[in-house]
């Protein structure tokens, strides 16, 4: 079995469970050669959270909501 580009492929092949040492090694330089520095760039960014304190308020709110119905 040949591993495939995404921009090769014209339809999709049944699933496997396991592939072959040799289309594991060639999956994965594809995969390899596939990934850019602007993949890895995403990785490295730090995002804005959400502050801890309203997420805490939000779960104490919660709690209490299902506290008030329990029996």
């Amino acid at each position: 079995m040949k591993i495939l580009r995404l921009e090769e492929v014209t339809t999709f092949p049944e699933p496997r469970e396991e592939l072959s040492p040799e289309e594991l090694k060639q999956a994965y330089a594809l995969a390899r050669a596939a990934f850019t520095a602007d993949d890895l760039q995403k990785y490295t960014e730090t995002e804005e959270g959400v502050p801890l304190e309203e997420v805490l308020a939000e779960m104490e709110e919660y709690q209490r909501q299902v506290d008030e119905k329990a029996p």
